[in-house]
């Protein structure tokens, strides 16, 4: 009976458990001498499915400049939606949804035609002093290089060589330069494009925007519709909280850099100011582009002193708009590490230019957003924790028969 049972206990052992055990007894059999390291398979596991995670992004960034125009529309329709849905919200209590949607819309269009107005009035009223202010500060600027303290001078005959050097260079690329201009011309009409799918989409989600979120879940299997709607959740949380921080800040960006500039007497104070609020859109690069767009316009116009100022100031705006205004506007709604947004930015700008610049930063927030809430996570190590209270990994040689047909 004992051989019978040790005999069934033996044979009732998972191949592995016994090539395990043999291995302890005889090496040099069953090969152990040549098998890999666990940190090795565990490394080559991780890293192909690295690679397949690395091909379904690729993948996806592909398909993503296949349908660049549509993608653009879609984003630029979730970022109305995420700033016009409070007006919608509010109308909605006392008019049909319907009715609150068109007004908000309407009421966007409206300002933006009369942003643009605005500058161009400011740009067409300024025109004829704004000529001569250039032509003073550009003298000025000359004298100032060719007979300033600098180690180095620059002529007005260097100057002069210079521009005819960039008009012969011009003539001789006019008909790169004539391709170039139809491709810009082509990129226009695929902006209104855009616009106009976007504003088309607008409506509706702005509409019927839950109606289609409950749609959309109820095609899912039931059992993955709660981690879905979770998703959803926090990723429009994340995401409207980001588009609305950033237009407010924005705002208020342009609207202090239109006061530093009239207060300056800098010529083309609106269109410097919108160009500010534009900058803002754009993380990290944006502001210091168009602080130094105006420091150029207040060198030419009104001299050094004015342009440091300005950069002071512009400066000090950005100060104030990172340590006060990001904190009480976005809160954590948008925690993210100024690394991360570096990088982020960086790998959008190689990979579609300004526009990935641009939506770099909200997308790796609400793919954050999202893993967070999703994740469980384990109770945080203690940073005190030595390599000595480790327990030390078995080995093959230290695993007995019996606890090999145990776990098996």
């Amino acid at each position: 009976m004992t051989d019978a049972s040790s005999s069934t206990g033996r044979s009732s052992a998972s191949p592995t458990a016994r090539k395990v055990a043999g291995a302890r007894r005889n090496p040099s059999v069953y090969g152990t001498e040549h098998t890999a390291p666990r940190w090795l398979r565990g490394a080559a596991g991780v890293s192909w499915r690295l690679l397949v995670v690395i091909a379904m992004v690729a993948l996806i960034f592909y398909a993503t400049s296949r349908v660049q125009l549509l993608f653009v529309a879609v984003f630029l329709a979730f970022v109305f939606t995420a700033v016009l849905r409070p007006a919608v919200d509010y109308l909605a209590r006392g008019m049909p949804r319907g009715l609150a949607t068109a007004l908000s819309i309407l009421g966007g269009i409206v300002f933006f035609l009369g942003l643009l107005t605005y500058v161009g009035y400011s740009i067409a009223n300024q025109w004829s002093d704004l000529t001569k202010q250039f032509s003073d500060g550009i003298g000025q600027i000359t004298d100032f290089l060719e007979n300033g303290p600098l180690p180095f001078s620059i002529t007005n005959d260097q100057i002069a060589e210079w521009i005819s050097n960039g008009q012969q260079w011009v003539q001789e690329h006019a008909g790169d330069l004539a391709g170039q201009a139809a491709a810009g011309a082509g990129s226009v009409v695929e902006v209104f494009t855009a616009l106009a799918l976007a504003i088309f989409c607008t409506v509706f989600f702005l509409a019927r925007g839950r109606e289609m979120w409950t749609w959309f879940l109820n095609q899912l299997p039931s059992r993955v519709r709660d981690s879905w709607k979770t998703a959803g959740g926090a990723g429009w949380y994340t995401f409207s909280g980001y588009t609305r921080g950033t237009v407010i800040i924005a705002v208020t960006d342009g609207i202090l850099a239109f006061i530093l500039l009239s207060v300056l007497r800098v010529p083309l104070s609106a269109p410097l100011a919108v160009l500010v609020f534009i900058g803002a859109f754009i993380p990290l690069i944006g502001a210091p582009l168009a602080m130094v767009i105006a420091m150029i316009v207040a060198l030419a116009a009104n001299g050094l002193l004015s342009a440091a100022i300005v950069g002071i100031g512009i400066a000090l705006i950005g100060q104030f708009e990172g340590h006060i205004l990001q904190p009480i506007v976005m809160g954590k709604q948008v925690a993210i590490h100024p690394v991360v947004i570096a990088l982020a930015v960086t790998a959008g700008t190689l990979t579609a230019g300004i526009l990935g610049a641009v939506i770099s930063v909200p997308l790796v927030a609400v793919c954050w957003a999202i893993f967070s809430r999703l994740r469980t996570l384990d109770p945080p190590m203690e940073e005190d924790e030595s390599d000595d209270d480790v327990e030390p990994v078995e080995t093959v040689e230290e695993i007995d028969d019996d606890e090999v047909v145990k776990q098996s």
